[in-house]
């Protein structure tokens, strides 16, 4: 079912660059290789008699490709062998063999290699699907089940997305954690998970989460970083150019998913005007964001704004030059901290994101329906 939306992400290399495409699991890559390469050689390091001869001996690799006579080699899941990278470095600068290796997780390779082939393979993302794929008319009428079940192809397409998501934790955990050994003790981090999914959309207090997990806060650091590495999440920094107030500096963190929290607190509604709606749409909205700044290629980068005493800007784009507040109600809510950010930085725009029906000007505040914003961004009129 997964070819019945075309994704947007373009991989294009010229014949003497090879390439990375890392992406959480389940997001398609597999899909999206297998549709835009259908000549090249296919390696799958998830067959077992696979795994098995080329872990016993790597050079076994030069082998295969030797025969097969194929200039352009795919390998999946290439973390699951790190020690691959030399014989890979090798075809590369003596056989001219191109590769696209794909990964759901650098940290394995980037331990046991120390680097990740030096420049000679360039960088691409696969993330769930976003508005721009699913089409933007299809936004408001799925809004609800997005929140709560994501927008991984195959939750998002399925007939039961909370079995397939319980699924995709206890694969998480048992093939990236247990089987890379990524963590001493699997219930601490099970544990770890739990509270980060509570905690999701907010300021990360290392110590609250290590008291209440049993841990110290080096472990939970150690953890975050693990949900990094492994694509599952990304910290969103904040703002720190001072001028006149002192700023926090403390670090938001935020699933690559809102389906993955559904599982993680056992969820099975989400209800508008609480919290939680409030912190699962700001989810959306700032994972729009980010995979637009990536498969646009503009990169630009993304912070959120809080001062010492509270008053915040949900987000922020470029080196300032855009200041988001994102509002899951139509009305009544307070917007200092954007008033504060503008009167210092002067950003080229101000926009309220919110779930009204109508867009409207308030001096140059700009309060947007979701919907106009998220088709704004991806016709790249936002920044």
């Amino acid at each position: 079912m997964e070819k019945l939306i075309n994704r947007i992400l373009e991989i294009k290399l010229p014949s003497n660059r090879s390439a990375f495409l890392w992406g959480p699991r389940k997001t398609g890559k597999t899909t999206l290789l297998k549709q835009k390469f259908k000549d090249a050689l296919w390696i799958d390091l998830l067959d077992y008699n696979i795994y098995f001869e080329l872990n016993r001996n790597p050079s076994y690799l030069r082998q295969i490709i030797e025969a097969n006579n194929k200039k352009l080699v795919i390998i999946d899941e290439v973390q699951k062998i790190p020690s691959l990278m030399d014989e890979i470095h090798w075809l590369i600068e003596n056989k001219k063999v191109q590769f696209i290796l794909c990964s759901s997780s650098a940290r394995k390779l980037r331990k046991s290699t120390g680097g990740l082939l030096g420049g000679r393979a360039w960088r691409y993302e696969l993330y769930p699907f976003v508005s721009k794929e699913i089409g933007f008319e299809n936004l408001d009428s799925n809004l609800n089940k997005i929140l709560l079940y994501g927008l991984i192809p195959s939750h998002y397409l399925s007939p039961d997305p909370d079995m397939d998501l319980k699924s995709y934790i206890n694969d998480y955990l048992k093939e990236e954690i247990q089987s890379e050994a990524l963590v001493r003790k699997v219930p601490n981090f099970a544990k770890f998970l739990y509270y980060s999914a509570l905690t999701n959309a907010q300021l990360i207090n290392y110590s609250n989460i290590a008291r209440e997990c049993g841990v110290s806060v080096k472990t939970v650091i150690d953890y975050y970083s693990i949900l990094e590495d492994t694509l599952i999440g990304r910290t969103l920094a904040p703002w720190s150019k001072k001028k006149k107030r002192r700023l926090i500096e403390k670090a938001k963190f935020y699933f690559f998913d809102n389906g993955i929290i559904t599982p993680l607190l056992n969820r099975k509604e989400l209800i508008e005007k609480t919290p939680e709606y409030g912190f699962a749409f700001e989810n959306f909205i700032i994972n729009e964001c980010f995979a637009y700044s990536r498969y646009s290629r503009k990169d630009f980068p993304l912070y959120f704004y809080r001062t010492a005493s509270g008053n915040e800007v949900d987000l922020i784009l470029g080196e300032g030059e855009v200041a988001l507040e994102i509002k899951a109600s139509s009305s009544n809510y307070k917007i200092k901290g954007l008033h504060i950010f503008s009167d210092e930085f002067k950003p080229k725009k101000k926009i309220i994101i919110n779930k009204s029906k109508f867009k409207r000007k308030d001096g140059d505040i700009l309060h947007l329906p979701y919907i106009d914003f998220i088709q704004m961004l991806w016709l790249g009129d936002v920044i």
